[in-house]
């Protein structure tokens, strides 16, 4: 047991700040959710109609899952139900006909222009403890932890 106890009590400074990110991001992933539920939408869903949105209202179901980080294989049962809910529909990629595109609908769009507001109020909240030096620092440090990928 003595063994252990280095490894979870007594953490050196980095495995202290990595815990502290993590905890920190559970909590506002937490009140992203809680919005979410809240509205009666899943969060996963906005995440997708997000991104699809950032790509300028169409995409490859391809790069959508590397964009959310999952299989091409999960992304047609993702797309599933927003499609069957009108927020999203596929046409054929002229080039190839074996292609599909994802386009964000006229659904899709107006959802997103009624929920996001009021999700972005609920982090902004939570994040307002951070004046905008300290959110420009934080932003700044988070992008030399993600260049430095190894």
């Amino acid at each position: 047991m003595r063994n252990l106890q280095r490894y979870v009590s007594q953490q050196p400074l980095e495995v202290e700040a990595f815990f502290a990110m993590v905890d920190t991001t559970a909590e506002l992933v937490s009140i992203s959710e809680k919005y979410w539920s809240s509205q009666g939408i899943n969060g996963a869903r906005i995440r997708i109609l997000v991104e699809i949105a950032k790509a300028g209202g169409s995409i490859l179901p391809s790069d959508l899952a590397a964009r959310i980080g999952v299989t091409k294989a999960n992304i047609s049962v993702l797309l599933g139900p927003l499609e069957q809910k009108g927020y999203i529909r596929s046409i054929s990629v002229p080039d190839d006909g074996r292609k599909r595109k994802i386009l964000l609908s006229e659904d899709g769009e107006k959802l997103l222009l009624d929920v996001l507001p009021g999700n972005r109020a609920a982090i902004t909240k939570r994040m307002e403890s951070l004046d905008a030096n300290e959110l420009h620092l934080l932003l700044s440090l988070l992008g030399k932890l993600q260049q430095r990928k190894e």
